[in-house]
C-alpha cells in the first residue's frame, strides 16, 4: 500500500491525514473547517482538502484506515451496562438509538461518507485499526527513534485506557493494558467536570488553574479514589465515579468526601476548587511517572514515546523528562483523537511492508505543519477581493516591521505557511505579543481571548537560545513540556488563591505562570523559518528573543483556518495588527463594516 488516508471520527476531534509512501502529506482537524469546535463528524472537508494537497483523488488510495474498531466499542458498552443493570437504564436507552442507527453499522456509514468526497469514484479497501493502536503508532512511528519503549494515556479506547508498548523498526509489540473503568483520562475528567469545566475540552484548564490551589485533598484522592501499585497499574472505587453507565462523570458519593456539589460553570473560583485541581494534578503526575518508571525498568529501553489524551499535560510531561529515568523522550503533538487518523494511516503502511527511516535526532511530523496554507499571490488575491488595504513587506523587512510593533504593545495576529496539525499554535496560526509587559498577560486574555484571567501563555523561544531564559536544556517544539523560567521568584509570595497572580515576579511576566514556570516552544530556523527570524529581529530590539505565542481564535472557537476565518477574528478583538505572509494590515485602516465580519458571538463557554 502507497497511498493511504487514515480518519479518526464520531466521538471528538475527528481529523484526517493522508499518508503516500511512508510520508506525512497532510493532516488537519474537521474543526478547523466547519468551525465547530471539537467537531466530531466525519472529517468530510479535511478528507476532500488532503486529497487536493496531494493532488489525488478517491480512486488513487489504497486504502482509508479507520482508527477505532467500533464493535468492540459496543461490546464493552453492553458489558458495563449488563454488569451493572438495572443502574444506568438511562444512559443505555439514551445511547441504543445511536449506535443501532450509526456507529453499529459504521463500515456503512464511512463508505457512504466516502461516497460524497467524488460521488461515483471507485472506493478505496476500508480497514480498521484498534484505538491505543493507532495512539501507539502515532507515538512511535513518526518519532526520531528506531527503538523506544511507548506509552498511551487517554480515556478510553474500545476496552483500553492504557497500554504500554515496544516499537522496534516498523513493529509495535504490546507490553500490557489496562482496561475501562479504570482510567487515568476518566480521572481527571471527572475532576475537570467536578470543577465546573467541560469534559474532553476544559482539562488543560484544570492544568491551568492547579499551580494557586494546594494539594491538600491528594491524600484523600489516593485512599479513597485510586489504588494504585508499584508497577502503576491502578484501581479507582467506581462508588465514587457515575460515568461507566450513568449521565453524570461523579456520584453523590464523590460530592459527599469533597465537601459539596461539583462548581458550576459560572460560580467563581473558591479556594476549594483551586486546591482540588492543585491535588488532582499531583495524583496525575505521580501516576504517570510511576507508570514510566515501571516501563523503564521493564523494557531496559532508555527512549520513550507518549499518545493519549494524557499525553498533553505538560506539567506531568516535564516531570516525566527529569524524573523517569529515561534519557530521551518524543510526544505526537496531535496526542488525542485526532493524531488516531495519523497514527492509523502510518500503521496501515509499515503493517504493509513499508520502510521506515528513523535518525535518532529529528522526527517526521515537519514540525507539525501539515495543514492549508496560502501562497503569496493568494493573499494578494483575497485582500484585493475584498478591498481590505495592507502594507506588503519583503522577506528582510517583514520581521523588522512587525517586531517593533510588538515592541511597542501591539498584539499581532500571525498567519504563516502551513497550519499546525493538533491543539497548539506553533506560530503558524498564532496571536503574538511581548511577555515582558506585566499587564500583557489580562490584556490577552480578557480583550483578546474572551476567556478566564488565571489561564497562562506559553513562550515561544528560538531553539538555540532556550536555555538561556528557561530551565530547559533541549528542544520542545510542540509546546508539550513545561520549564521553570530563570529569574523568576514568584513563588516566594505569601499571596494565596486567585490573588497569586497579581505577585508574579518574573523578568517574562506574561508567559511565567504563578508556580513561575512556562509551557515551553523551541523554534528552529530549519522548520519555521519566518517566525524564528521574528524571533531574532525582536531579541535585537529589545535584547529578549521570546514572544507569547497562544493560538489564534477566540473562546469557544477553534484555531483559524482560512484567510478569511483570520480576519475575522482579528476584527472581533482588540488585537491591533494582522500579518497575513508579507502583508501587514493594521487595524485602524481597515473598514469597520464588512461584508466578511461575522455576526457577534456569543462567547460561551467553550
Amino acid at each position: 500500500m502507497q497511498r493511504i488516508l487514515g480518519v479518526s471520527a464520531y466521538y471528538h476531534d475527528a481529523a484526517a491525514a493522508l499518508v503516500d509512501g511512508g510520508r506525512v502529506r497532510a493532516a488537519a482537524q474537521e474543526e478547523r473547517f466547519t468551525r465547530l469546535r471539537h467537531d466530531a463528524a466525519f472529517p468530510a472537508r479535511a478528507a476532500r482538502w488532503c486529497l487536493e494537497e496531494a493532488g489525488l483523488r478517491l480512486g488513487d488510495l489504497d486504502a482509508v484506515v479507520f482508527y477505532d474498531k467500533p464493535f468492540l466499542k459496543f461490546e464493552r458498552l453492553l458489558e458495563t451496562h449488563l454488569a451493572t443493570a438495572p443502574h444506568g437504564f438511562r444512559s443505555f436507552s439514551a445511547a441504543m438509538p445511536v449506535w443501532i442507527k450509526e456507529k453499529l453499522f459504521l463500515k456503512r456509514e464511512l463508505r457512504q461518507q466516502l461516497r460524497t468526497l467524488e460521488p461515483g469514484a471507485p472506493l478505496p479497501r476500508l480497514l480498521f485499526s484498534e484505538h491505543h493502536l493507532s495512539h501507539a503508532a502515532s507515538a512511535f512511528y513518526p518519532s526520531p527513534y528506531e527503538r523506544a519503549a511507548v506509552l498511551c494515556l487517554d480515556g478510553v479506547g474500545e476496552w483500553a485506557t492504557s497500554s504500554a508498548w515496544i516499537g522496534e523498526g516498523t513493529r509495535l509489540r504490546p507490553l500490557w493494558e489496562q482496561h475501562f473503568p479504570h482510567s487515568l483520562g476518566l480521572l481527571y475528567s471527572a475532576f475537570t467536570g467536578y470543577a465546573g469545566f467541560k469534559v474532553n475540552s476544559g482539562e488543560y484548564k484544570l492544568m491551568g488553574l492547579a499551580p494557586y490551589g494546594e494539594p491538600r485533598y491528594a491524600q484523600r484522592i489516593r485512599e479513597h479514589l485510586v489504588d494504585v501499585k508499584p508497577d502503576g497499574s491502578f484501581r479507582l472505587d467506581m462508588r465514587y465515579f457515575d460515568y461507566a453507565t450513568g449521565l453524570r462523570m461523579t456520584s453523590a458519593r464523590f460530592d459527599e468526601l469533597f465537601e459539596g456539589p461539583p462548581r458550576r460553570p459560572a460560580d467563581p473560583l473558591d479556594q476549594r476548587t483551586l486546591d482540588i485541581a492543585a491535588s488532582i494534578q499531583l495524583v496525575t503526575e505521580d501516576i504517570v511517572l510511576r507508570i514510566a518508571r515501571a516501563l523503564r525498568a521493564e523494557s531496559g529501553e532508555t527512549r520513550l514515546c507518549l499518545a493519549g489524551g494524557v499525553a498533553l499535560n505538560c506539567v506531568a510531561n516535564g516531570r516525566l523528562l527529569r524524573e523517569s529515568g529515561f534519557a530521551e523522550l518524543w510526544i505526537q503533538p496531535a496526542a488525542g483523537d485526532a493524531g488516531g487518523a495519523l497514527g492509523a494511516a502510518l500503521l496501515a503502511w509499515h503493517h504493509g511492508g513499508g520502510a521506515r527511516a528513523a535518525d535518532g535526532a529529528q522526527d517526521n511530523m515537519q514540525g507539525a505543519l501539515l495543514g492549508p496554507h496560502y501562497s503569496d499571490g493568494e493573499v494578494r488575491e483575497f485582500l484585493r477581493n475584498h478591498g481590505l488595504p495592507c502594507e506588503e513587506l519583503d522577506e528582510d523587512r517583514l520581521p523588522q516591521r512587525v517586531a517593533q510593533l510588538l515592541a511597542a504593545g501591539a498584539v499581532v495576529g500571525w498567519v504563516q505557511g502551513r497550519m499546525e496539525f493538533g491543539p497548539r499554535a506553533l506560530g503558524s496560526r498564532s496571536i503574538l505579543a511581548d511577555p515582558r509587559a506585566p499587564a500583557m498577560q489580562r490584556t490577552l486574555n480578557l480583550k483578546i481571548k474572551f476567556r478566564e484571567s488565571f489561564r497562562p501563555f506559553a513562550p515561544a523561544v528560538p531553539e538555540e537560545r532556550v536555555a538561556e531564559y528557561f530551565e530547559l536544556e533541549r528542544p520542545s517544539p510542540y509546546m508539550l513540556l513545561v520549564a521553570k523560567v530563570r529569574g523568576a521568584a514568584s513563588a516566594r509570595s505569601a499571596a494565596r488563591g486567585l490573588a497569586r497572580q497579581q505577585a508574579i515576579d518574573s523578568p517574562l511576566p506574561a508567559v511565567t505562570h504563578v508556580d513561575d514556570s512556562a509551557r515551553v516552544q523551541t523554534v528552529s530556523r530549519a522548520c519555521n523559518p519566518r517566525f524564528h527570524a521574528l524571533l531574532q529581529s525582536f531579541g535585537a530590539l529589545t535584547g529578549v528573543p521570546v514572544l507569547v505565542n497562544t493560538s489564534f481564535n477566540v473562546r469557544g472557537e477553534p484555531i483559524v483556518c482560512s484567510l478569511a476565518d483570520a480576519w475575522r477574528c482579528f476584527m472581533a478583538t482588540g488585537m491591533d495588527a494582522l500579518v497575513l505572509g508579507r502583508c501587514l494590515l493594521l487595524r485602524e485602516a481597515q473598514p469597520t463594516a464588512h461584508p466578511l465580519a461575522a455576526a457577534p458571538r456569543d462567547f460561551a463557554e467553550d
